[in-house]
């Protein structure tokens, strides 16, 4: 029997594109799908302190629906530390505004809150529209 612990080396870590298309997908459960892909869960490879995911690319982020009435309750808020510098955003306007950063945020919200999830929100491609860039990395479609 072999007592020793696997660990993965940065150099070994293999990381493939994939695609997404969220027309018609429900933001939380999106996120949830993406956050596990950018964290390198669905691999066996997965460490808690190593970066082992995969890039991810978004498409027609504009087209995701949302359940119930969070259009309008949905509130995104944010503060100055400066008085009178509260700001309040509905998720329905900041759809309207920039949907790519509604998706963002939501993914954000599943990663860790360290420089780890920083470097795994880096890997996260997100496009409004249903065309992107990368088609040179040959991404793979997400199921």
């Amino acid at each position: 029997m072999n007592a020793k612990t696997f660990s993965v080396r940065e150099s070994e870590i293999e990381r493939r594109w994939f695609v997404v298309d969220a027309t018609g997908e429900t933001l939380g459960r999106l996120a949830t799908r993406v956050a596990r892909v950018l964290e390198g869960k669905h691999k066996a490879t997965w460490a808690p302190n190593l970066d082992t995911g995969d890039h991810v690319i978004i498409l027609n982020a504009a087209q995701i629906k949302v359940t119930s009435d969070k259009l309008d309750t949905k509130a995104y808020v944010r503060h100055s530390g400066h008085p009178q510098g509260f700001k309040s955003e509905s998720l329905g306007k900041l759809m309207q505004r920039r949907p790519e950063q509604a998706v963002r945020r939501a993914v954000k919200g599943m990663l860790p809150k360290t420089r780890l999830g920083a470097q795994m929100l880096r890997k996260l491609k997100i496009y409004s529209g249903g065309d992107h860039p990368h088609q040179a990395q040959l991404p793979e479609t997400l199921a």
